[in-house]
């Protein structure tokens, strides 16, 4: 699992190493992993590191010193270098060194801006070594140009190798917001523990692939700010039956969606949660959407009642339900239950101040816009987007909730705060149909739970969520391998993901 910190967070971390004189070792680890990082990631684009070009974008504080030690290892091995200085001002002791190892430099400024930006992408590699977790706001003046140059050829294809310091420049180590322009990095090589920041919102998409340099700051961290669940994780999570199971011991969800106009959700919803695994399906609604199940899952267990006239472990309301009074009546049931329960599409207009934790909302940012504006709160689409950490932990903490944010980055946000965020999806999943696979897995994971309630933790449904987003992603980023993602056909691939993270040998006589 791998546990994040904020800015704030990591710098109180610092503190007392700093306070002892161990700010020199502290950097020189921080560029070690630096080098280290964009030395293998040169290797493999370009096949060897002599001859290469590197620039360094370097701004006055430690980030910018981080990256100018680490550029002069890289001059070290062959590499032609050249700093960037976005400000008169740069950590003395590094860049002398850099320069003594041959590198050049130059100062940005407006008048340069359009030439330094060409060069930049005329490298093999650029540093960013701009910003770190002190700063605030988004890129501006003439370093804006080099990012927007640098952004825009990612996009692209023709972007050098961008390797970030610490976190792309621009974005906002606590959130992940980003207030204008950030450079976007290919690999974020950050130091002493993983920001918040890169896990969601703009953030987590500036970020690439996160390389944590330990430095020595963990008996100082405190408790985590977030976190995010790992493929190793999952076992401890996923249904395993055991020899003694019986298919009600196993866990019956009930699913209580589709309606006549669209039909395909009940269906998607059903198929995931049984590849997931439960001992049985219960579905209520329409008889024209049960036949359609029952021709496709025929082990699905299928009627038209009521929520209070069926045993089951939890719920999966909403999917497709449309304008289906019967089925949002459903859905209010489900909530009202005190089972645990995912509330997904139109069901989530539904939702009131009041619910518990085992009850797990399930939007996407549009969702979340209209749930939060019936709660009170003033607050736009774009808004969300942007800062998808702090509304997912608001509408928890309004409602009473976990609130599963669907986005690229997914984040599960916990009542009492705790927050994970998971961004294994690939983006072919972003179809219709998509959420309702997300909410039959979830609901299987529900269902399924066997942890004694004295021993769930804080945060708990929030980990359920993220564990059935992790292997929601997984699955279709699987599937992707062979091109677009169809969220119907996941059903093998949600099961082979089940069993190879279930894998439990069972006694036998030799």
């Amino acid at each position: 699992m791998i546990r994040a910190y904020t800015g704030t967070a990591v710098r109180r971390a610092e503190a007392p190493l700093l306070a002892a004189g161990r700010g020199g070792e502290l950097m020189q680890r921080a560029a070690y992993g630096l080098y280290a990082a964009a030395a293998a990631g040169l290797a493999e684009r370009r096949g060897r590191i002599y001859g290469s070009s590197v620039t360094v974008l370097a701004g006055s504080g430690n980030n910018g010193g981080d990256a100018l030690y680490a550029a002069a290892r890289l001059a070290r091995r062959g590499a032609a270098t050249t700093a960037v200085l976005t400000s008169a001002a740069a950590h003395p002791a590094a860049l002398a060194d850099f320069r003594a190892q041959g590198g050049k430099t130059l100062v940005l400024t407006d008048s340069n801006a359009a030439a330094t930006a060409a060069a930049l992408l005329a490298a093999d590699a650029v540093l960013d070594g701009v910003l770190g977790t002190g700063g605030s706001g988004g890129l501006r003046g003439p370093v804006r140009v080099c990012a927007e140059a640098l952004n825009s050829a990612r996009l692209q294809g023709k972007a050098p190798l961008v390797v970030a310091c610490d976190l792309p420049s621009g974005v906002d180590a606590d959130s992940g917001r980003v207030d204008g322009t950030c450079l976007s990095a290919d690999l974020t090589v950050t130091f002493g523990a993983v920001k918040t920041g890169l896990l969601a919102g703009p953030g987590a998409a500036a970020a690439g692939t996160i390389h944590c340099i330990d430095i020595g700051l963990g008996p100082y961290l405190g408790t985590p700010d977030a976190y995010r669940l790992q493929a190793e994780d999952l076992a401890g999570l996923l249904p395993v039956p055991t020899p003694a199971d019986h298919k009600y011991s196993r866990g019956v969800l009930g699913i209580a969606a589709g309606s006549e106009t669209y039909p395909g959700a009940a269906l998607m919803a059903t198929g995931a949660a049984l590849a997931t695994g439960v001992g049985m399906l219960r579905y209520l609604g329409p008889a024209a959407v049960a036949r359609l199940i029952n021709l496709a899952h025929p082990e699905a267990v299928c009627s038209p009642g009521e929520v209070g006239d069926v045993h089951v472990q939890a719920w999966v309301a909403g999917p497709g339900a449309g304008n289906d009074g019967d089925q949002l009546r459903r859905a209010r049931e489900a909530m009202a239950s005190g089972l645990p329960a995912v509330i997904d599409a139109d069901a989530v207009g539904a939702v009131a101040p009041g619910l518990h934790p085992a009850v797990v909302l399930t939007p996407h940012a549009g969702e979340l816009t209209a749930l939060l504006r019936s709660l009170g709160e003033e607050v736009e689409r774009p808004e969300i987007e942007a800062d998808p950490i702090r509304y997912a932990r608001l509408a928890a903490a309004r409602t009473g909730a976990t609130v599963l944010l669907k986005g690229w980055a997914t984040v599960a946000a916990a009542p009492t705060g705790e927050l994970y965020s998971q961004a294994e999806a690939t983006p072919w999943l972003a179809t219709a149909g998509s959420g309702d696979t997300l909410s039959g897995i979830l609901g299987a994971l529900l269902a399924t739970d066997r942890t004694p309630e004295d021993e769930r933790e804080p945060g708990h449904y929030a980990r359920l969520a993220a564990a059935a987003a992790l292997l929601h992603g997984r699955a279709g980023a699987l599937e992707a391998a062979g091109g677009p993602v169809q969220p119907s056909l996941l059903g093998p691939r949600i099961r082979s993901l089940v069993a190879d993270a279930a894998k439990r040998p069972l006694g036998k006589i030799k």
